[in-house]
């Protein structure tokens, strides 16, 4: 089972309520973090990772396995993840997928096979990052692959440079995208959360806030030491870089807060983007209050046409 969404939906609540169902039922489950943010040790108020004591006793897997110094990739992602649901059905469990990471969810979920790398070019396009930026980047994978340019964005050059190296090394274009007709890597049911545009963005503003609130710079304070600086993506991830930029003077409060919410907005229209265009994806409201019945629902009928996406949604 898969649940996936934008962020600030409820997909962590609502794993939870469904892995007790199914224990009630005799069918143990267990869950399989699918965003990629929170694969890092520490990394806990700006990504809403559920703390031990709030995971009802069941079991978690690949939260807390990197540090912040570590590059999370899609490929190592895929092959640990794989192997942690490979691990669950084979111990008679029901493995549940749960995260808002388009790439990550469809790696494990779809047929996906990764081109290598040239670390000889990668390190030549990252020196062209470092001296030009995104921006310059961009323009060229516009350039030879317009779609990865449209899907990656001007502003991330980590991606950018991976579609770029991909691109030269295979001749073809980036194929890190979801399939038009995917196959699956094993059966799977993708259950997702939506909510109205109105409605979510006062939730994301909102929950942005609460990040501030709750202690977000202390946690980032205390993650220099670990490296966090250096760190090519967690220095990146979204509250962290404009709570770094806080510490060191860049940003004052208010600024971090609201480029936060900023883009946290267009995270998740990002994320509708993606899951939308998957047609077996079974959507439920987020706000609905019967929305574990109408999952179990799901569970039980998975053959059921699913229901597509509210055009009010955020996109």
């Amino acid at each position: 089972m898969v649940i996936v969404g934008p962020t600030g939906t409820g997909k962590s609540e609502l794993s939870l309520d469904l892995a007790a169902r199914l224990a009630e039922t005799g069918r143990p489950a267990e869950i399989v973090n699918a965003d990629a943010m929170q694969l890092y040790r520490g990394m806990d108020i700006g990504t809403a990772k559920l703390p031990v004591a709030d995971r009802r006793g069941i079991p978690h897997h690949l939260l807390d396995v990197l540090a912040v110094t570590d590059e999370a990739t899609v490929a190592r992602y895929q092959t640990e993840a794989r192997a942690a649901i490979t691990d669950i059905v084979g111990r008679g469990r029901v493995p549940i997928l749960v995260g808002g990471s388009g790439l990550y969810v469809s790696s494990v979920v779809y047929d996906f096979r990764f081109p290598g790398t040239d670390s000889e070019l990668r390190a030549r396009f990252e020196a062209e990052l470092t001296a030009q930026g995104p921006g310059a980047l961009y323009t060229r994978l516009k350039a030879v692959d317009p779609d990865a340019a449209a899907r990656i964005g001007a502003s991330n050059g980590r991606r950018l440079v991976r579609a770029l190296e991909v691109v030269e090394i295979t001749g073809a274009p980036h194929t890190a995208a979801l399939p038009d007709a995917p196959v699956y890597w094993m059966p799977a049911l993708t259950l997702g959360l939506r909510a109205p545009r109105a409605e979510l963005t006062p939730r994301l503003d909102a929950r942005v806030e609460r990040m501030w609130a709750d202690g977000l710079v202390d946690e980032v304070e205390g993650l220099i030491p670990a490296g966090i600086e250096t760190g090519v993506t967690a220095s990146r991830a979204i509250g962290y870089a404009q709570a770094l930029g806080q510490l060191t003077g860049t940003l004052t409060r208010s600024e971090a807060i609201e480029t936060t919410q900023q883009i946290t907005r267009r995270y998740a229209r990002r994320q509708v983007s993606w899951f939308k265009r998957s047609p077996q994806t079974h959507w439920i409201d987020a706000s609905a209050p019967d929305r574990l019945d109408r999952a179990l629902a799901r569970l039980a009928d998975p053959a059921r046409p699913a229901e597509h996406w509210a055009a009010d949604s955020p996109s």
